[in-house]
C-alpha cells in the first residue's frame, strides 16, 4: 500500500504499511488555521515509523517547527539536506544530514540525495518496493519572458546535467513529484517536459504551485502523451491511493 497526501506547495506525505514519510513541510493543509490539517490531525498520530525529510532550507520547503514534533513523537527520524545545517536552520544533533551522492538507510527507508539547480538536494526514496523522487527545487529555472539568452542557456545546461546524473542512476522511477509553477512565465513547464522525456516515470505529481491548481494540472496532457499517469490535485489535504496492498 502506498498513499500520497498533498499537504501544501511542495509538501507531501507518503503513507505505507507501518511507515509515514513527510517531505518539505511548509504549512499544514488547513487554509485558515495554523497547525491544523492532515499532518497535525492525523499523520503525527499515525502508528509506525515516522520520517520527516527536507530537501533544502528555503522557508517554503523547510519549516523549523517540524523539530518540535519530537515532543509528540520522540521516535521521529529527521533527514535533512546539509544546506539546512550550513545555513544554521537546525543544529548538528537535530537530524541526519545528506548531500548529493550521499544516502540514508535503515530497515524501513532508503533515501539518496541528488542535485538541485537552486540550493540543497533532491531526494530519491525507496519505500516498500516503490521508488519516489521529490525534486525539491530541481528544475529548469528560467524566465523566458525576462531572462537573457545567456541566462536561459545556463539554466538549461545546469538542469540537463543534473537530469543526466539522475538518469544514469535511476532511469525508471515509480512516482515523481516535480515543480510545475506558472509564475515562471510562458515556458514554465519546460523542466517537467524534459524530465518526462529523460526519466521513465509511471506517475507524475505536480508541485510548487501553491494555490494555482489550474497551472499545475496543465501538465496533464503532456504527461498522458508520454504514457505517464498524472495526479490531478484539486485541494490541500487531498489523498491519493497510488498502489494497493498485494
Amino acid at each position: 500500500m502506498l498513499t500520497l497526501d498533498y499537504i501544501y506547495h511542495s509538501g507531501f506525505a507518503l503513507e505505507a504499511d507501518g511507515v509515514t514519510v513527510i517531505i518539505d513541510y511548509y504549512k499544514d493543509s488547513s487554509e485558515h488555521l495554523h497547525n491544523e490539517g492532515i499532518v497535525h490531525d492525523r499523520l503525527l498520530k499515525r502508528s509506525g515509523e515516522l520520517y520527516v525529510l527536507a530537501t533544502h532550507f528555503h522557508p517554503d520547503h523547510f519549516n523549523p517547527e517540524v523539530l518540535t514534533w519530537k515532543e509528540q513523537r520522540p521516535d521521529v527520524h529527521y533527514i535533512f539536506s546539509k544546506d539546512i545545517l550550513k545555513h544554521k536552520r537546525a543544529l548538528p544533533g537535530d537530524a541526519v544530514y545528506i548531500k548529493k551522492g550521499e544516502r540514508y538507510d535503515d530497515l524501513h527507508l532508503h533515501v539518496e540525495a541528488f542535485g538541485s539547480t537552486d540550493v540543497g538536494s533532491s531526494f530519491l526514496l525507496q519505500l516498500q518496493g516503490h521508488t519516489v523522487f521529490h525534486a525539491g527545487d530541481l528544475n529548469n529555472w528560467h524566465w523566458s519572458d525576462e531572462s537573457t539568452p545567456q541566462e536561459i542557456r545556463k539554466a538549461e545546461g545546469d538542469f540537463l546535467a543534473e537530469l543526466r546524473y539522475l538518469e544514469a542512476k535511476a532511469p525508471h522511477i515509480d512516482v515523481t513529484l516535480f515543480p510545475v509553477d506558472r509564475r515562471m512565465g510562458s515556458d514554465y513547464m519546460r523542466g517537467a517536459e524534459q524530465y518526462v522525456e529523460h526519466i521513465q516515470t509511471d506517475i507524475f505529481v505536480p508541485m510548487h504551485f501553491s494555490e494555482d491548481y489550474e497551472g499545475g494540472n496543465a501538465f496533464a496532457p503532456f504527461a498522458a502523451a508520454h504514457g505517464v499517469k498524472f495526479i490531478d490535485i484539486t485541494r490541500r489535504g487531498e489523498s491519493f491511493k497510488l498502489y494497493e496492498s498485494l
